[in-house]
């Protein structure tokens, strides 16, 4: 396999990624799931279901920013977005047409701007045509959840959100090739990160050259805060870079990921730092474990299997109940693979399908040896798997 195969920008010598079909095969895949619901309509207030919605490209934020855009979507599609870039928007995405509305969604957090925006979108059903009797609600502000059913009296509200993963569970193959070029783009940042690894320099200016080599090819985001975690910090794993000078010899986990025009790239590996130096055969067998579970789970994916078979695959190697996730236009989103109740219950599993992406994580560690976690990427096909990720593991471990 030769990953995605196709660079990142646009050329006329060769059939790349077809936005406007990839847009508008995400709506209709919104549309249909909105018409299969219960609700009426959709009120989405999460910035990536808006980008998933319009294609709007926004001011991302760390943590859940109310107002920057909204999307109300009722049966038909007859959708609205709402945009703090209102102006950037009319001049530059002329696929919204009438859909774009001047209408602020500023200030949803507050009360205030809460009980106005819903002012407006009720106004607007009304031009429509449409008096709800079931909205669907993606997420709440508490000023939301006071203000929402007061505009709307007597409307029974119901989780939104699931009616948009049910969506985006499925990817497009324009999706699915967004997908390899952000975990394009992630290989990039941990081949920077794994050249500049070496006894002395600290964990955070691992991650800083991870990130420098993935905006360099574009990146718009990172995953997450993103992990470069060293030494004792390795067992028990720890979620985040410190300042912790490396030591020789210790090992080091770095899990990153970058984001191509909203899709998210994030897989694991763990090095060892030190040209000369090498792991214990200790921390060896926990590589082995970890390594040996990523590989049982990969045959465990094909359509038709669940993610509990994934899973039990796997072995005891879940780290905090969670062994993976799917990726798209979140960076974690269904199916979420491991997060069963007892004994990986059965009625928690997800049945494999072409189209889905996720990833697989497993963990091995114990305090005073350390840790060793591995990810990689998939893509379910029609007879079985697609492997993202081909970025090789620490050699020094085999």
């Amino acid at each position: 396999m030769y990953g995605v195969g196709i660079g990142t920008q646009g050329v006329e010598w060769e059939e790349r990624i077809d936005y406007k079909r990839m847009r508008e095969e995400r709506l209709a895949k919104v549309v249909k799931a909105v018409d299969e619901s219960e609700a009426d309509v959709l009120f989405v207030f999460r910035l990536e279901g808006t980008r998933y919605v319009t294609g709007l490209r926004t001011h991302d934020w760390p943590m859940a920013h109310w107002g920057m855009a909204t999307v109300m979507i009722p049966k038909g599609g007859d959708y609205t977005l709402y945009s703090l870039d209102y102006v950037n928007s009319k001049a530059r995405m002329p696929w919204l047409g009438d859909h774009l509305t001047d209408t602020t969604c500023r200030g949803l957090e507050l009360y205030e701007g809460a009980i106005d925006w819903a002012m407006a979108a009720k106004r607007r059903l009304n031009e429509q045509g449409i008096v709800p009797k079931v909205i669907g609600v993606d997420a709440w502000s508490p000023a939301l959840y006071e203000a929402l059913p007061k505009v709307f009296p007597g409307v029974k509200f119901i989780d939104g959100q699931n009616i948009m993963l049910k969506a985006r569970m499925i990817k497009t193959p324009d999706e699915i090739k967004c997908l390899k070029l952000a975990y394009d783009i992630t290989m990039a940042g941990m081949q920077a990160g794994l050249d500049y690894l070496r006894p002395g320099v600290k964990e955070c200016e691992v991650l800083a050259t991870c990130f420098k080599a993935m905006y360099d090819y574009g990146s718009e985001w990172s995953q997450c805060a993103n992990i470069v975690c060293s030494g004792p910090y390795t067992a028990p794993y720890r979620r985040f870079t410190s300042d912790r000078i490396i030591g020789y010899g210790d090992p080091v986990i770095i899990d990153i990921g970058g984001r191509f025009n909203g899709y998210w790239g994030d897989f694991t590996r763990t090095w060892i730092c030190g040209k000369n130096a090498k792991p214990s055969k200790e921390l060896r067998q926990q590589h082995e474990k970890a390594y040996t579970a990523l590989k049982a789970a990969e045959k465990a994916i094909k359509p038709g299997n669940t993610t509990r078979d994934i899973a039990l695959a796997c072995g005891t190697n879940i780290l905090g109940g969670s062994l993976g996730h799917g990726l798209g236009i979140s960076a974690n989103e269904p199916p979420l693979i491991g997060t069963y109740k007892g004994v990986f219950d059965v009625k928690d599993a997800v049945t494999l399908k072409p189209g889905m992406v996720f990833s697989v994580e497993p963990y091995a560690g114990v305090p005073g040896i350390g840790g060793v976690r591995l990810e990689d990427n998939y893509v379910v096909t029609e007879d079985g798997v697609d492997v993202i990720s081909t970025f090789p593991f620490e050699e020094r471990f085999f």
